[in-house]
């Protein structure tokens, strides 16, 4: 093998790798192109916030009672009525199951549970 056969192979392999980085660096460059893409669709999508209803926390005329509050709005809110929300939630959400069960139980024709009886 004569001596210019090394330099003409280093030089093919020089070529090929430094086009494997090139070709990789493109690669990468759309790849980051896309995400920084992708970025700013998700900020303007995520700045936009919805409107807040024009009624919340204020008595509502016909039940007596207040409309939903805000979210964030425990942050300004006492403990104490943080407090009282939450167990009424959580009395109404159990209620709810308890009813949705009777319910369940009676189109099956199961026996209702003594726990279930309403005795109010």
């Amino acid at each position: 093998m004569p001596w210019w056969s090394w330099i003409v192979i280093w030089i093919a392999l020089v070529a090929l790798s430094l086009l494997f980085f090139v070709v990789l660096g493109i690669r990468l460059f759309r790849q980051f192109m896309t995400t920084v893409k992708e970025l700013g669709e998700a900020g303007e999508r995520f700045s936009r916030f919805p409107p807040a209803p024009a009624d919340a926390g204020l008595p509502d005329p016909a039940s007596g009672l207040l409309a939903p509050a805000l979210r964030g709005s425990a942050v300004f809110a006492s403990p104490a009525q943080v407090r009282d929300d939450y167990r009424a939630s959580k009395l109404s959400r159990q209620e709810g199951r308890r009813l949705r069960r009777v319910q369940r139980k009676a189109d099956r024709g199961q026996p209702q549970a003594l726990r279930d009886i309403d005795f109010r």
